[in-house]
């Protein structure tokens, strides 16, 4: 809860919302949704959320918000994700903070398996 009162304070009139797994795995079936894994490449090739359309942006490289800024488009939601939630609700802050809507998935891909959802390689 801190980490989202000071991304209200800090990211301006940007905010994002934390979901639930059930209400993350509806957004993510809108074609208005992308969905990014902040994770790290090692990672990400573990187990994934999603398909083939899942972008893998590490929010630990540097070179996150340029590569957000080039792979995202701000006309649509981003879905952001990581193992337990920490990392996700981090980026997701920046990305509010530079005008995107975003959504962060509670708990993450933890929360995601242990709530029987699928994920793939």
């Amino acid at each position: 809860m801190a980490l989202f009162t000071g991304c209200m304070a800090g990211c301006g009139q940007q905010a994002f919302r934390t979901v639930d797994a059930d209400e993350f795995e509806k957004a993510i079936l809108t074609d208005s949704v992308q969905l990014v894994d902040v994770r790290t490449a090692e990672e990400f090739s573990e187990a994934r959320i999603g398909s083939a359309e899942v972008k893998n942006i590490d929010m630990k490289q540097p070179d996150f918000m340029r590569r957000a800024a080039e792979e995202l488009d701000k006309g649509k939601t981003v879905a952001v994700y990581c193992r337990s939630g920490r990392r996700s609700a981090e980026a997701a802050g920046w990305l509010a903070g530079q005008g995107y809507k975003v959504i962060d998935l509670k708990g993450g891909i933890l929360e995601w398996q242990e709530r029987g959802k699928n994920t793939t390689r």
